[in-house]
């Protein structure tokens, strides 16, 4: 049974036919894939990297200077393209990140491509956001889905195909061309949108609400410097990790008395008032914590405790993409035939939480074929509604802030994935700490570097055995860490109103009944 909602006016003429939508789409993937495949092959590559520009010790900045500026530009990119057009802002996005990309390649020292992946960033916040939020502009909420399940898969591929091309440029060609790929791909993006995309857009008189937009920079960056560098490197109790969050509590209460009194806010709190929005966005601050955590340290397990190279794990993580493509599309053709979407939430974190189940585990003498299950698993649950609830969010949401209520639901998954990534890797440590004194002693354990998969393979035995057997325990402690996350968004889904999904016309379509 489902919820009516008053019909929202929909700019029907912007729709395009289900071929034009084709030629579109190729281009709003190539943008997509840009982003979604640098989330993951830069990691493979970062030891060889920071090795050859003698930094070694600012490692971790080279990561977090991306994430900084994606996850704070994200909420800005879809505001700015409310205001101004999908298209050019789009675009402008995909320039950014190309300058950025080429940069990164050519750079010479460690300062230099930690600046270029700052800059790289701020176009990689808009090109995610921008591709779902243009989608949201073309194809009505009711057929919307079908075409979303091809973005989520896109998202899966690029998480397995990065590792592999990250490790084979590092030990090939050479790390810069993990930067110089994205050119080609950015310009065919660049051409099809340029040629195929083209969108009636209503100027409106606006001002731009610089002060909100530096306050929200500042409370995110705050926030997510806790997490990527504060917590890890000084502790979370430290004097440096509290400011932080005291600071970002603080830039937090600002932002929103600022957005309170914005005539332009970038991001209106009225929008809170929706309840699917609110939840929604919830549901997916939960879901990225669990996601990114798990994405994460799935080949950490492949690598340490199963013995794979870098591009080995990666093909190794094959399974995992099928679980993707298996259900997102399906899903996705699903919702549009039906109208339906209530069900979807829900079994997407049940299916994941049977998947951590199955990860939990897993040890070294596991069979490849249970490791596969898991990660087909996981893949498949997430796969549900890896972009449906970005089509639920935008379906409650009026068609004028299609953009930023599209980006926000990208922010709040990073956001959640970067406190996943956070709080997991603390997990990992101190249980691996935990497992090594068990087993060496506390000087034996602290003789161990842990963060050299090469010096650990190069242990003598039994050593070896007993280091691989503390990681694939502290492995376990991760994922069942991360079943009560889940559980969490499986109850928040409940709580997701379902109203019928807007068709061509504009008004809801009744819901068939399966």
């Amino acid at each position: 049974m489902t919820e009516s909602t008053p019909p929202i006016a929909t700019p029907e003429s912007a729709y395009l036919s289900h071929r034009q939508i084709l030629v579109v789409l190729s281009g709003l993937m190539a943008g997509m894939f840009l982003a979604a495949l640098d989330q993951s092959i830069v990691g493979t590559a970062l030891p060889q990297i920071t090795s050859d520009l003698k930094g070694l010790d600012k490692l971790s900045w080279v990561v977090t200077a991306y994430l900084l500026t994606s996850t704070a530009a994200t909420p800005l990119w879809g505001k700015i393209s409310d205001l101004y057009g999908r298209r050019n802002i789009f675009q402008a996005a995909i320039v950014t990140f190309l300058v950025g990309s080429l940069l990164c390649g050519f750079s010479r020292n460690i300062e230099e491509l930690i600046a270029f992946r700052a800059l790289q960033g701020i176009g990689g916040g808009g090109l995610m956001a921008l591709a779902l939020a243009t989608i949201g502009d073309i194809v009505p909420p009711r057929e919307r889905g079908r075409y979303m399940g091809y973005m989520g898969a896109v998202f899966g591929t690029s998480s397995v195909l990065g590792p592999v091309l990250g490790g084979f440029f590092a030990e090939g060609p050479g790390w810069q061309w993990i930067f110089w790929i994205n050119i080609p791909i950015g310009i065919a993006a660049l051409t099809v949108t340029s040629i195929a995309l083209k969108l009636p857009h209503t100027r409106r008189e606006h001002t731009i609400d610089y002060l909100g937009a530096a306050v929200l920079v500042a409370a995110v960056s705050s926030l997510l410097l806790v997490t990527a560098w504060a917590g890890p490197d000084h502790g979370w109790g430290s004097s440096l990790a509290i400011g932080l969050l005291l600071a970002a509590a603080a830039l937090t209460a600002l932002f929103i008395f600022v957005e309170s009194r914005a005539k332009e806010p970038i991001l209106p709190l009225e929008m809170f008032q929706n309840s699917i929005f609110t939840i929604g966005n919830t549901f997916a601050t939960v879901m990225g914590f669990a996601m990114f955590g798990a994405i994460i340290f799935i080949p950490i397990y492949l690598q340490i405790v199963q013995g794979m190279s870098p591009t080995k794990s990666g093909l190794g993580m094959v399974p995992m993409v099928i679980g993707i493509f298996s259900t997102s599309i399906p899903s996705g053709i699903r919702v549009s035939n039906t109208g339906r979407y209530k069900p979807y939430p829900n079994v997407s974190a049940a299916v994941v939480i049977v998947a951590l189940v199955v990860l939990s585990r897993l040890n070294a003498d596991s069979s490849y074929w249970l490791v596969a299950l898991g990660m087909y698993l996981f893949g498949a649950g997430l796969g549900i509604t890896m972009q449906l609830i970005t089509v639920i969010v935008q379906n409650a949401s009026d068609p004028k802030h299609m953009g930023i209520a599209t980006s926000t639901v990208t922010f709040f998954r990073n956001l959640g994935g970067a406190f996943g990534t956070a709080v997991f890797g603390a997990v990992l440590n101190s249980r691996l700490a935990h497992h090594l004194d068990a087993t060496l002693g506390s000087a034996g354990g602290a003789n161990v570097d842990t963060n050299d998969v090469h010096a650990i393979r190069n242990l003598p035995q039994p050593v070896q055995g007993q280091v691989i057997d503390a990681f694939s325990l502290s492995l376990h402690d991760v994922f069942i860490t991360a079943i009560p996350v889940v559980f969490l968004a499986f109850i928040i889904a409940f709580f997701i109103k379902e109203i019928p999904l807007r068709t061509r016309e504009g008004t809801p379509a009744p819901a068939t009944v399966e």
